[in-house]
């Protein structure tokens, strides 16, 4: 065991699916900032793709030196390196560069790094660390916040600098769930996010008042020894001044682009030159590729420039536009394959914790997939949420492969966990 290569017992499958969606994308940036009139050589570092090949290409040392490193290594020191995640978050406040209005980057001459895409697989590995202790019930609740303080402390110091980040690590909670978190959780965020949007399109008395027709509809459904006429009132109640407060929040807390983006998704504001002009683009963009799309290398509104941070954020447009519905289906196909192939890794391993962070990673990218396509089509707030492999960057691009490669050193390792 002790010859083994760095790669013996890779998944493959996780590998190639992985190099297929890093290729693409960097394809798909190439063509959404292409210059038409400048010099375009791929070794040209004053061009987004050739900065990202740059990037793609320290992603091989880097995923050696992963697969190097043994799989224990992650487990033993998972406390040091959450606990240095925190620290350099909490480091942007003081000596953080702020780049279009958010303070969530280091600065280093022509580059930057942005922690909290590093943050994630620390915060995984941590709460994986912390699930997998013998004594570890989630059914106490206790325990309960103990694993929810994890995901709260990097939510406390990135909310105020990228608030769309922040929404990623919420995803933990479904790890929490697998775990043996209560149901109830789930259904309080779900009840909350739906009443949210409701509160902002109704006025508060009609949500109140069907909030009490269903609350009253389940208590005399409920069988007579589940009745609890208290926790109905404490739960109508509770939804009345959450209620009550949703327009405070949305007045006082938010800032005004979020506003202006809720209120476009909900259809009271449409501001097509200002807020809403990068999702109104970027639907039209989609919408132009038809079936099999124009062609790579041929969107007109891609090589146009019309969707603004196409090649971040927006990525998923050129796919939409170039590719068509064929090749956006087979992106999504991919992404959901890779997916699912980290639960099938996930299910099948021998130890607690490598299962556990098995189901943060595959958690973490189906939000960040999920979310991402949801706002380029429109059906969804503009959050500032990357499209895993595929938005430029090297803080993303790096901080996924580790995420996704120090699960694959955890699987690779299990023959040896007997």
């Amino acid at each position: 065991m002790k010859n083994q290569s760095v790669t013996s017992n890779i998944d493959w499958i996780s590998v190639f699916i992985y190099t297929l969606l890093v290729v693409m994308g960097w394809m798909n940036i190439y063509s959404s900032s292409l210059s038409l009139t400048t010099d375009n050589s791929i070794f040209d570092l004053s061009h987004e793709y050739s900065k990202q090949l740059m990037f793609i290409a320290l992603t091989v040392p880097l995923i050696f030196v992963i697969l190097a490193v043994d799989g224990k290594f992650y487990e033993k020191f998972s406390s040091i390196i959450f606990a240095i995640s925190l620290l350099s978050l909490a480091g942007l406040f003081v000596f953080g560069s702020t780049v279009k209005g958010q303070t969530n980057w280091y600065s280093f001459g022509a580059f930057g790094l942005q922690p909290s895409e590093f943050a994630k697989s620390a915060t995984a590995l941590a709460l994986a660390k912390y699930l997998s202790d013998v004594q570890i019930n989630l059914k106490d609740t206790n325990r309960q916040m103990q694993a929810l303080g994890i995901l709260a402390l990097p939510v406390i110091l990135i909310v105020p600098h990228d608030p769309g980040s922040a929404l990623i690590y919420t995803s933990l909670i479904l790890v929490l769930y697998r775990e043996g978190l209560p149901a109830w959780y789930l259904w309080t965020g779900f009840i909350a996010a739906v009443v949210f949007f409701l509160a902002l399109m109704l006025k508060a008395w009609v949500i109140i008042l069907i909030a009490a027709l269903v609350v009253i509809f389940i208590y005399y459904r409920s069988r007579i020894a589940s009745r609890n006429i208290v926790a109905s009132i404490m739960a109508l109640l509770a939804i009345s001044v959450f209620v009550l407060s949703v327009d405070y929040v949305f007045d006082n807390v938010f800032k005004q682009h979020h506003r202006d983006r809720f209120n476009i998704l909900l259809g009271k504001e449409v501001d097509m030159k200002g807020i809403g002009y990068n999702t109104n683009q970027s639907e039209i963009a989609i919408g132009s590729g038809g079936f099999f799309g124009k062609g790579y290398l041929e969107g007109t509104q891609t090589k146009g420039g019309f969707v603004p941070e196409q090649h971040t954020d927006y990525i998923f447009t050129t796919v939409g536009e170039e590719w068509g519905f064929l090749g956006s289906l087979v992106v999504i196909a991919l992404f959901v394959c890779l997916i699912v192939r980290i639960i099938y890794l996930a299910e099948r391993q021998k130890t607690k914790f490598s299962r556990v962070y098995g189901y943060c990673v595959a958690s973490i990218l189906f939000i960040h997939f999920f979310v991402n396509i949801a706002m380029v089509v429109g059906v969804f707030p503009t959050i500032g949420v990357p499209l895993p492999f595929f938005s430029y960057g090297g803080s993303g691009l790096w901080g996924f492969t580790i995420l996704l490669f120090i699960f694959l050193k955890m699987d690779a390792n299990k023959v040896n966990e007997w």
